[in-house]
């Protein structure tokens, strides 16, 4: 009896096909199914799916369809498949509203590229990157179990948040910088018609931080419009920061200038970072409880508190049919998450690495 795993990936886009490489690297076997019929063949020809349509036995399926027919295709895929499903839009609420299958978990992997297609389909593309996953009260625990497994495989940080909350801070941390790197883009566009030299002088932080303009301006048609609350907050707030900034350059106030740049640059210097040695981290056990969702809470806990999960694994109980979430996470954080764990009802129980 074959004992290769396999998956189906519906859309092959630049984050389908990446996902579908990765996996194939892995040694899985991957169907894929796409709109394009040139696409699907495409992707036959390159060696990153070894079939095409949906594999009906496959373990999982991932939904990297257009955002506005997420939903139309997770229920296809929840009713044409036997194993669980997962999407990658970047926007979660409406299909995280719209499901309510135990064999569902929206997820968004925090990653990407200027190429489109599967020409720039790389299969190292989540090794490092944060995958985001949103379960809702329906999601069993298995499926958030194992759906984390595999994104883990690929190379990605699991986190977990209700999707309410990922679409608010997708809309500050990559919605609205886009749309920000957009329009400063368009400004200095605009300026080099008057001043030929702008343009050729643009380097530098320039670059850097209009980089993510050079995305494909399709896909944020659909984010702008299913994400319109939490984006229109965010440029309001964004907007607020710009035009205290205009006063306090406008009024000359040194002090609060000083201030404010000094707030950002701290603010920087305290963004996460990887690459912790394992004297640095902490291992603990945590039986998931008899409840709905407790899989999922143990993540959901961790990115409510600040604390990065560097690895997991689910292994078998010796109490009987219940599983211990085996999580390593940073030393100095241990003992928050213990507390946060501990209010829940969970009794974790906490080794530190040497």
């Amino acid at each position: 009896m074959s004992t290769t795993r396999r998956a189906n990936v519906a859309g092959l886009g630049l984050i389908g096909g990446s996902i579908a490489r990765a996996l194939v690297d892995r040694g899985w076997h991957v169907t894929g199914d796409d709109q394009r019929a040139d696409r699907t063949e495409q992707a036959l020809a390159m060696g990153i799916v070894h079939a095409v349509g949906l594999d009906p036995d496959a373990e999982v399926t991932f939904v990297a369809t257009p955002v506005l027919t997420l939903v139309d295709q997770v229920k296809r895929a929840l009713a044409e498949t036997k194993g669980l499903v997962t999407d990658v839009g970047s926007v979660k609420g409406a299909v995280c509203a719209a499901i309510d299958d135990p064999r569902f978990v929206g997820g968004h992997p925090m990653a990407g590229s200027e190429l489109e297609g599967l020409d720039g389909a790389d299969p190292a593309m989540f090794e490092g990157a944060v995958w985001v996953l949103t379960p809702s009260p329906s999601t069993a625990d298995a499926t958030f179990s194992v759906v984390a497994a595999v994104v883990a495989e690929l190379g990605a940080d699991v986190v977990a948040l209700p999707a309410e909350r990922h679409d608010q801070v997708v809309a500050v941390i990559s919605h609205v910088p886009h749309l920000t790197a957009a329009t400063l883009m368009g400004v200095a566009s605009d300026r080099g018609e008057e001043h030929a030299a702008l343009l050729r002088l643009a380097a530098g932080g320039f670059r850097d931080m209009t980089r993510i303009a050079s995305g494909q301006p399709g896909i944020w048609l659909d984010i702008c419009a299913e994400n319109r609350d939490a984006i229109l907050a965010a440029l309001d707030g964004l907007i607020a920061g710009l035009e205290t900034m205009r006063r306090v350059v406008d009024t000359d106030d040194r002090t609060e200038l000083h201030r404010l740049l000094t707030k950002a640059r701290e603010a920087r210097a305290n963004l996460p970072v990887r690459g912790a040695t394992p004297s640095e981290l902490a291992e603990m056990r945590i039986t998931i409880l008899d409840r709905a969702g407790s899989a999922a809470e143990i993540f959901t806990l961790a990115a409510e508190l600040g604390v990065n999960i560097a690895s997991f694994e689910v292994v078998h109980s010796a109490e009987g049919n219940r599983g211990v979430a085996v999580v390593l996470v940073d030393a100095d954080a241990a003992e928050l998450y213990r507390g946060g764990l501990m209010a829940r009802g969970y009794r974790p129980s906490l080794q530190r690495l040497s």
